[in-house]
């Protein structure tokens, strides 16, 4: 509600709204503990985000792409490039940003949910996504690329959507503007998030095709170009094969070989959804865990069915006029969308009819969303051969979580009603018991996450141990497998260069050539592995062969071999 105070109108939290802001600033705490703790452990894939930022701060480069990957914006290395300038890079200002795109992505969440829904399921859904396991945790802030900057995008591009369609803002082209620079930065971003783009958009033409035609479109266009003009450019001007469409190709086409299609869709709706979700521990997925990708696109066709028929309801007139509709998504009147209190047939105008369509409109492009990221997951192989591994691109997926809990959410409440029979009392049961086993299953993988903080702080302890071991040394140079490279190189502020070693001892991803070209220039450098790993085994028959003594060093997991003369990798 708004109250007047000062000649302006203050807008105070109801009791839903106070609820949420306090889940709300929970889970940013909970979040804030463990950036300062850099939990989850760093790696080198973030590290080399790190770099990228670093560079930016100091001005040598300005990096349309992740280094060594052609089609991943670096968002997140712009962001954290002035918190290097100010207070040196490092883990933890390379997460900070993280944290309020967080914040920004729990508050857009509640807004949508309450205004398609109801206040206290956008209140439970806020309170859900301040859970969060390693699986969730990793994702939302630790600098992985795209995914946690798209997610509070892509809401806020339908929340643009939404406004705009049922003429609730002011400022309309300059929300057309803002909708088409969004979208320009998302598709420059991280493909992943394109369904969702294409739902978002979607949406606008259900609203406002008409305004598309005019001005409004060209303002739209023309911020959907100045967001894509970085993959715009670098791609007109990359080598022939290095354009982002190019290493896609190449990428996929080097994915594990072809999996039986049983194996992905295994992978996809039992493994991917609950471990994205953030039921399941890194390591494997239980069978109750599993029973939700299942459950899911149960949901997912109920809750279609929902917005659908309020759809067709929204366009139907009510009696004793032309045109009309009971309501809209999140209003008091709403008929369509069942769950909401009824106080009549009231007479509407044409605007609340238009209203009323794009809000179910927006129902349906949550639900499409979430169907068509998964289906694009399916038909990966990883989905088949490394569903632990590769459930990360299936994150998104938190976008919808409100339409995917809106089917148990009416089953519940309506339970409570006092002339309800025997059967809805049952199903209101068994729906209040899913909501609370997922809250249950939740706090189960935060409770795990936490129990690992210690692991993760000695294993993060030993990489800054293995650092200064290599800097006593007067070591500036080093071979090494690709998990320890660029963070070893990010740890010590470019002053120690990595070139990256396989299992084989053969070169590696260098994901940024001058690491490696300053390791071949160096008179003596070192080598570093995990004891006991493969690579391990191989460079000591190397070093037997090549018969150059060599001082050996053990920190923490790794052993540092400091050859007496230069001895490099076999050709």
């Amino acid at each position: 509600m708004a109250v007047p105070r000062g000649g302006r109108r203050w807008r105070t939290l109801d009791r839903p709204g106070a609820v949420a802001l306090g889940l709300g600033l929970l889970g940013l705490a909970y979040r804030l503990a463990l950036v300062l703790l850099t939990v989850p452990g760093s790696n080198s894939d973030e590290a080399t985000f790190g770099l990228a930022a670093l560079h930016i701060a100091d001005g040598r480069e300005l990096p349309v792409f992740l280094y060594g990957q052609h089609y991943m914006g670096t968002v997140q290395s712009y962001l954290a490039a002035p918190l290097f300038l100010l207070f040196g890079a490092g883990w933890i200002p390379l997460r900070i940003p993280l944290l309020f795109l967080y914040a920004a992505f729990l508050y857009l969440a509640y807004r949508l949910t309450r205004r398609l829904y109801s206040p206290w399921l956008a209140t439970f859904t806020v309170g859900v996504l301040a859970l969060g396991g390693e699986r969730v945790i990793r994702d939302q802030i630790t600098a992985v690329g795209g995914r946690p900057e798209v997610k509070p995008a892509v809401l806020g591009l339908l929340l643009i959507a939404l406004a705009l369609g049922q003429r609730r803002t002011r400022h309309r082209f300059w929300a057309f503007g803002l909708f088409g620079l969004v979208t320009g930065l998302c598709v420059w971003d991280d493909w992943l998030v394109l369904p969702y783009l294409v739902v978002a958009f979607a949406v606008l033409l259900v609203g406002c095709w008409r305004d598309l035609l005019g001005p409004a479109g060209a303002v739209l266009v023309a911020g959907f170009l100045l967001g894509v003009a970085p993959l715009v450019v670098d791609n007109l001007t990359a080598p022939v094969g290095q354009d982002s469409i190019s290493v896609l190709r190449q990428v996929s086409e080097g994915e594990a070989e072809s999996t039986p299609g049983t194996a992905r869709l295994h992978g996809a709706l039992l493994v991917g959804i609950p471990l994205a979700t953030g039921l399941c521990r890194p390591e494997r997925c239980d069978p109750v865990e599993m029973s939700w990708g299942g459950l899911y696109l149960a949901l997912l066709l109920a809750a279609g069915v929902l917005a659908v028929v309020g759809l067709v309801r929204a366009g139907r007139p009510t009696p004793g006029s032309g045109t009309g509709t009971r309501g809209t998504p999140g209003s008091a009147t709403a008929v369509g969308t069942p769950g909401h209190a009824q106080t009549g047939d009231t007479v509407q105008t044409g605007d609340t009819v238009q209203a009323a369509r794009v809000g179910y409109a927006t129902q349906l492009a949550l639900l499409l969303g979430a169907a068509l990221t998964v289906a694009a997951y399916a038909r990966s192989s990883l989905a088949g051969s490394a569903p632990l591994a590769s459930a990360r691109y299936l994150s998104i997926l938190q976008i919808s979580l409100p339409a995917v809990l809106w089917p148990l959410w009416v089953v519940a409440r309506r339970s409570g009603r006092l002339a309800t029979g025997p059967v809805t009392r049952l199903a209101g049961v068994l729906a209040s018991a899913v909501l609370a086993l997922l809250v249950v299953l939740l706090l189960g993988t935060t409770g795990h996450l936490v129990g690992e903080i210690g692991t993760i702080r000695t294993e993060e302890r030993q990489q800054r141990q293995l650092a200064r071991a290599l800097e006593r040394a007067g070591v500036s140079a080093v071979y090494a497998e690709y998990w320890t490279c660029n963070r070893l190189v990010f740890v010590t502020r470019e002053r120690i260069a990595c070139a990256v070693l396989g299992a084989n001892l053969r070169p590696g991803q260098d994901r940024y050539p001058a690491y490696p070209r300053r390791v071949g220039a160096a008179d003596r450098p070192a080598f570093v592995f995990e004891a006991g790993a493969s690579a391990d085994a191989a460079f000591q028959a190397h070093l037997r062969r090549s018969g150059v003594p060599a001082q050996v060093t053990r920190v923490g997991r790794h052993t540092i071999y400091l050859p007496e003369s230069t001895l490099r990798p076999p050709g």
